[in-house]
């Protein structure tokens, strides 16, 4: 497991909160894991899970107690990324200011380097 910086990736207060809330109604711990695949219309897309455990090469970031975890190799394409939970007329959804995205999708869900 690595320490993790802000440079490295960050949980907002209201992603940390949102985690919280879903971690409590699926009687999880609170670790929200991303990663990257590819597909989706910009050719990678973010997943959200939540997560059981920390695995060995997750970079982990913590906000109010609840952890964010991501793999060696997806925090390569986020880096320097902060995830943080919209609630507005769209809906609600967790959302990725990745600043490494060269371009992504109208919704938000996908992006290109």
């Amino acid at each position: 497991m690595a320490t993790v910086t802000q440079s490295d990736i960050a949980l907002t207060p209201s992603a940390a909160a949102r985690v919280a809330w879903i971690a409590e109604k699926q009687g999880k711990p609170a670790i929200l894991r991303l990663s990257v695949e590819g597909g989706g219309c910009s050719g990678f897309q973010y997943k959200f899970g939540m997560a059981d455990a920390i695995e060995g090469d997750d970079t982990v970031a913590e906000t109010a107690g609840v952890k964010l975890v991501v793999d060696s190799i997806s925090l390569d394409l986020v880096r320097g990324s902060q995830v943080d939970f919209v609630d507005n007329l769209g809906g609600q959804a967790f959302k990725v200011e990745n600043p490494g995205a060269a371009s992504g999708c109208g919704c938000g869900t996908s992006f290109s380097v």
